[in-house]
């Protein structure tokens, strides 16, 4: 049996706002420092191992923006086929307040924890680096 969607369509256009806008962020944010990086060129062999770190750093947080942005695209998804707002786990309403805090949150926080005990990952892996204003 399919659960109501837990958010009213009037709230989905603060949430759609929310997330479009962290969007717009995030693709703004992707691959500037690692660009900046590159245009670096040449450099002296002792900076090697700071440049390498560098890069190092610039493509963990890639991989971290890459993340959230298939989290928010995923969230724009169920908001379209009016499941926004519905664990995904054990299919009841997800807080408000946790979709205040997490707009593209999948899970309420009992089934992330469970989640995320039962695969041995850090929670955190899906949770972003900024907080939405």
């Amino acid at each position: 049996m399919k659960r109501q969607p837990a958010v009213v369509v009037d709230e989905n256009a603060g949430y759609r706002q929310k997330l479009l806008s962290r969007r717009d962020e995030v693709l703004s944010g992707l691959g500037v420092k690692f660009d900046t990086l590159a245009r670096m060129g040449r450099v002296a062999e002792d900076d090697q191992a700071q440049i390498t770190h560098d890069e190092f750093v610039s493509l963990r947080l890639n991989r971290l923006d890459y993340g959230q942005l298939r989290l928010i695209e995923e969230a724009l998804d169920r908001m379209e086929c009016g499941e926004y707002g519905v664990c995904i786990c054990c299919e009841e309403p997800i807080p408000a307040k946790r979709l205040r805090a997490l707009p593209w949150a999948r899970c309420c926080v009992a089934c992330e924890e469970a989640l995320a005990a039962e695969s041995g990952l850090d929670w955190m892996e899906e949770v972003p680096r900024t907080p939405v204003s």
